[in-house]
């Protein structure tokens, strides 16, 4: 019987889901410090809110997936822990504007250098040789996706490119 060619596609789905259950692991230790503070979901809405530099409610249901009255639930108990502002339009009073804390700001920062750091030290143990190719491989998987390159991002919100952080990033 000849040798059957591999899937390439099998395999990379199959190596992306291996990856991926790392990342969650990650993701999911990186908010332990946090977790009498935030949900998961609660975070990624953070996380979300922290991108916009600040949004609408239906805007943030929408990057959200959700619907609104969901949204607005997280939007409250967010507002609650103070966590999130909301301030009402200027010009329209029913136009409502969701900003960041800057005690929303700080556990955005700290949950994702602290996953910065964990993935730093997952790379470090990868073969030095196989980063690029990683590196290539992941960029394209995202831009597929049509997720914005991570350095873009961190550029846009805090004015600096990967590598040295400060702040953290998304």
């Amino acid at each position: 019987m000849p040798d059957k060619k591999p899937d390439t596609t099998d395999d990379l789905v199959t190596a992306l889901l291996r990856s991926s259950r790392v990342l969650v692991a990650v993701a999911a230790r990186s908010l332990a410090e946090v977790e009498d503070v935030v949900t998961v979901t609660q975070f990624r809405t953070l996380v979300v809110l922290s991108g916009r530099g600040g949004t609408t409610l239906r805007a943030l249901a929408e990057s959200l997936d959700v619907n609104a009255s969901t949204a607005q639930r997280m939007v409250e108990r967010l507002v609650a822990g103070g966590l999130v502002s909301r301030r009402t339009g200027d010009t329209d009073r029913r136009q409502v504007a969701l900003e960041l804390t800057d005690e929303g700001r700080q556990v955005v920062e700290r949950v994702t250098e602290r996953r910065r750091k964990e993935i730093a030290r997952i790379v470090r143990r990868m073969p030095a040789e196989t980063r690029a190719a990683f590196v290539a491989a992941v960029d394209a998987f995202g831009d597929a996706a049509e997720e914005p390159r991570v350095g873009a991002v961190e550029e846009i919100l805090w004015g600096w490119a990967t590598g040295s952080a400060t702040a953290g990033n998304v």
